[in-house]
């Protein structure tokens, strides 16, 4: 699959080597330095094509990854190794820079001849790794570990190890969501879509397996795409729509998922912007908050642009705190907590210096930041189940959390 793996600073310098396939030659390495690393044109495809030879790349930082191949290989799938790769080395040795990979190269080499078989990948998964692969080397004194390790990295269940045991059996789960928004001045919502994750960070003892279904309560809510961590079992999501796994211990991300349908706006942003003159700019924004007034929404800003001429402002506003920055040629308004059904105004007289620009200011959008207490999609978690047949500990003596966090993605209303 993958013909070599090659790892370049910003100069173009090879820092990390190592060919899988004959077909893949020494000359590879200085086409992708010159072609990519050092191209008069900025590179903007992640996948380069020189003389029959695919490049796949990212770059984290000045350090650049590079997967090549001369097969009609999956692109998704490559990629999704590079960034797994990513992955492991920041878990094992944190920022991926030059510094630290010249610092580990051993450790690196070591990595790639477990996660990489003859070009196919094998097990990425870092707790899984870390079991055998310490930063002194492989660690494996006795029988016992031995067949351990070679169990784990055989066995199905590759992601959890067997022995775990913690003096409390918890299990955390966060329903993370980012909103994302683009509304008309008239109110009108021109594109929203909600992404989503689902992270959990699991400490309890055995093999255990959770179940969890997903819902918006009276009514199931319309996913348009979603990715699972390699433990959820499928074809149960498929019939059931419930989520069934053996967790890895610690914590990860069991689902990643979009939505575009029924999403709950947490907010309603509505400007007026009145010119006086050519001289003067009369500006005032109303936010209102659109969830239950039980909840409380936090770390709200308002970003209001100014136009590039602005020679002063004055602002009052009913609650929190406002500045006009010149260097951001922005009103930046804070509040720190806000309840639900509730709405709060901001007033600004904007003085403009003489130009003789005739172009008329463009207006850019009002934006926004936030964090409330729920889920945007409407998604909620209706049961969550831990099963452990072989330690004989009920669903009962698990402790679980279950927490929605809703943050502004890109969060804008025309004016």
């Amino acid at each position: 699959m993958i013909g070599g793996l090659f790892i370049y600073n910003h100069k173009g310098e090879v820092l990390i080597s190592r060919v899988y396939r004959d077909d893949i030659g020494r000359n590879a390495v200085d086409a992708f330095r010159v072609n990519v690393i050092h191209a008069r044109q900025q590179v903007r495809s992640p996948v380069t094509n020189i003389a029959r030879t695919s490049f796949f790349h990212v770059k984290r930082s000045n350090i650049w990854l590079a997967a090549v191949t001369k097969q009609n290989v999956n692109a998704a799938m490559v990629f999704e190794f590079l960034y797994k790769m990513c992955d492991v080395m920041t878990a094992y040795f944190g920022k991926i820079s030059e510094e630290n990979i010249k610092n580990n190269f051993v450790l690196i080499y070591e990595l790639l001849d477990e996660i990489l078989d003859f070009g196919y990948p094998q097990n990425s998964e870092t707790g899984a790794l870390k079991t055998f692969i310490t930063q002194q080397g492989i660690k494996s004194q006795t029988k016992e570990e031995q067949s351990q390790i070679t169990s784990q990295v055989t066995g199905q269940i590759g992601w959890r190890r067997e022995g775990i045991k913690y003096r409390r059996n918890e299990l955390f789960l966060d329903v993370l969501e980012s909103v994302n928004l683009l509304m008309s001045p008239q109110g009108q919502v021109l594109s929203a879509h909600v992404s989503g994750r689902i992270v959990i960070d699991k400490q309890s003892k055995g093999g255990t397996t959770d179940e969890a279904a997903k819902s918006s309560g009276k009514q199931s809510i319309a996913i348009d795409d979603c990715t699972f961590h390699q433990c959820v079992r499928l074809s149960k999501f498929d019939s059931e729509r419930s989520i069934s796994f053996i967790p890895p211990d610690g914590e990860y991300e069991l689902m990643r998922y979009r939505t575009t349908k029924d999403i709950i706006l947490p907010f309603r942003v509505i400007p007026l912007v009145r010119e006086v003159g050519r001289t003067k700019l009369e500006v005032k924004v109303v936010i209102k908050s659109n969830f239950k007034p039980s909840l409380l929404a936090q770390k709200i800003e308002v970003r209001i642009p100014t136009p590039l001429n602005t020679s002063g402002v004055q602002v009052i506003c009913m609650k929190g705190k406002a500045k006009y920055k010149a260097s951001e040629n922005a009103i930046v308004w804070k509040i720190k907590r806000m309840a639900g059904m509730k709405e709060s105004q901001i007033s600004a007289e904007i003085e403009l210096l003489p130009t003789n620009d005739k172009k008329k200011w463009a207006r850019p959008p009002i934006s926004m930041n936030f964090e409330v207490p729920f889920a945007p999609s409407g998604l909620k978690v209706r049961y969550l189940k831990v099963f452990e047949p072989k330690l004989n500990y009920s669903d009962h003596d698990v402790i679980k959390w279950v927490r929605y966090i809703g943050r502004s993605g890109i969060y804008e209303t025309r004016c």
